[in-house]
């Protein structure tokens, strides 16, 4: 008889010290969904950032949800439908398609007033955000700023192609975007990852150059940021400007490299380690 005693006493201790398992749900776009589809890349990275969290943090389990090309007004419009699950953390990593798409931040009046219009950044967030603690009201909820973007070119597709971050799109810059998530993180207390701003992922960094066609010569040149501004780039007959040798923090001036992609897991486990 004492050794199944004992053995259920084993049993009871090994379960009472083994780890929970933390549910993490990440909201996103292309730079969130991309974790599942490193082979779209040209080999530009092999692992997103949930990948390397969970790494560092085995523990979690993630899910993605990232939406290629999505701003946060698309997840906001399409909230009941797109199957959220209730988990113990949120992050929200938006912003850069709503800037080049040309939404406006708004005013944080917009996201305390419970806004229900879905025209502004802060309206968006605020309905994203009633969902998720519809979900679970005690989950966790990180904001994860757009990081700077120099400009963008497709491999897939030259002609789908932007300007950075150094110039307004529609009168309004990236760091505004970015200031305006700070700004709900700080209101409602949430942990806010700001790649914008603390990263180190610059316009100088992200990409080591773009090589281009000199206008006076037509022979390719690499030009570094900011030199290569205005310099004409003709994606019908032009090389595609970003080869390997030019990936540094990005790929293509957007997406971030395994380099990008190790900073922010580093910022996230900085965060997630304290849940």
């Amino acid at each position: 008889m004492k050794k199944p005693l004992l053995l259920i006493v084993i049993v009871c201790v090994f379960t009472s010290f083994s780890p929970k398992e933390t549910i993490w749900v990440a909201i996103g776009d292309s730079i969130t969904w991309l974790n599942e589809h490193a082979d779209d890349t040209n080999k530009g990275m092999t692992k997103g950032y949930m990948t390397r969290v969970i790494e560092k943090l085995p523990d979690i389990r993630y899910i993605n949800h990232g939406y290629n090309g999505w701003t946060s007004g698309d997840i906001a419009k399409d909230i009941d439908t797109l199957g959220f699950q209730k988990a113990d953390v949120y992050s929200i990593f938006l912003g850069t398609n709503d800037w080049w798409q040309g939404r406006p931040a708004g005013e944080l009046s917009d996201y305390k007033t419970n806004s229900p219009r879905n025209k502004t950044i802060n309206d968006s967030y605020r309905i994203i955000i009633n969902n998720l603690r519809r979900l679970n009201k005690n989950a966790k909820i990180i904001l994860i700023t757009p990081m700077q973007r120099v400009d963008f070119v497709s491999m897939g597709n030259m002609k789908n192609n932007a300007w950075g971050s150094y110039k307004e799109k529609n009168g309004q810059s990236l760091a505004q975007v970015a200031d305006a998530i700070i700004a709900i993180g700080k209101y409602e207390h949430f942990d806010v990852v700001d790649l914008y701003n603390k990263s180190g992922m610059t316009l100088e960094n992200l990409v080591k150059y773009k090589r281009l066609k000199n206008p006076q010569t037509g022979t390719y040149k690499n030009y570094p940021y900011p030199d290569f501004i205005g310099v004409p780039f003709n994606p019908e007959t032009d090389e595609y400007p970003y080869p390997p040798e030019a990936i540094d923090m990005t790929y293509d001036g957007l997406h971030p490299s395994d380099k990008g992609f190790a900073i922010i897991a580093d910022m996230l486990v900085n965060v997630m380690k304290k849940y």
